[in-house]
């Protein structure tokens, strides 16, 4: 099986094009493609102006490997490096834009919240599973996706794990744009270049606010309890469950421990 990597392009109009590379498992982000992402957004003030991240092969970004998604070591999330990196990623003084084609499922969905804007192909496909996977989601995660669609719609779908087409996904706001495939990679470029060909001082200064006025605000004692909460979820038997029946496409069997 190729291993996964991530393609870096610093482009001549000062986009960044990051391309999640692991098309034999339609993109899904294991712990060494999150750590090189981490270093290719980390690096990029200074060398772009604006970032586009996508995926190879028709597809944004299928989830997390789910084999890394198991019980806490010590005192460390399964996820703790992934959300770390989307942390950055969303308050990176650069603008950035995520391409999404096909699926952008679990950790690709909120990679793609990430991002300051969305431009979406016609085959797009969001969906967010951890309730079917025994596990809570990152309360940072869950942050991103009601800025964007709103607490109801975000509880619709982190609780039920539906998926929403390009069309809905439109209408909810999780999409800006949506464009047959042919023309989306176009217009995500030119959206870079027009975000690339603005003040840095003002993109970043004006992100950093936004960041601010609509920042979750959790006292360190809840954010500790909510680890806490997602830490027993992992370490359960329904998560161990849940794991399985997606690796066997069966219908989880969940006993509440």
């Amino acid at each position: 099986m190729q291993p996964s990597a991530l393609h870096v392009e610093d482009r001549d109009d000062g986009v960044r094009v990051l391309t999640l590379s692991n098309p034999a498992r339609r993109n899904a982000l294991d712990d060494s493609q999150v750590a090189r992402l981490d270093e290719a957004l980390a690096s990029a003030p200074g060398k772009a102006r604006a970032v586009l991240i996508r995926g190879e092969g028709g597809a944004f970004c299928s989830g997390y490997d789910l084999n890394l998604l198991a019980a806490p070591t010590g005192d460390r999330l399964p996820d703790d490096a992934l959300m770390a990196c989307l942390a950055r990623l969303e308050t990176l003084p650069l603008p950035s834009v995520a391409l999404v084609t096909g699926p952008a499922f679990g950790a690709g969905f909120d990679l793609s919240a990430s991002c300051d804007f969305r431009v979406g192909a016609e085959d797009a496909l969001f969906s967010m599973p951890p309730a079917r996977l025994g596990i809570v989601y990152s309360p940072d995660g869950l942050m991103r996706a009601a800025r964007l669609v709103g607490v109801a719609r975000a509880k619709n779908l982190f609780l039920t794990g539906r998926r929403l087409d390009a069309k809905d996904a439109l209408a909810w706001g999780l999409l800006d744009e949506c464009l047959p495939a042919a023309e989306a990679e176009a217009r995500a470029l030119e959206l870079c270049r027009t975000l690339a060909g603005q003040a840095p001082l003002a993109v970043s200064g004006m992100k950093e606010t936004f960041r601010l006025l609509t920042r979750a605000a959790l006292s360190d004692e809840e954010r500790a309890h909510l680890r806490e909460v997602r830490a027993r979820a992992f370490a359960s038997e329904d998560a161990r469950e849940g794991r399985a029946a997606f690796l066997e496409k069966r219908t989880p069997r969940f006993s509440g421990r």
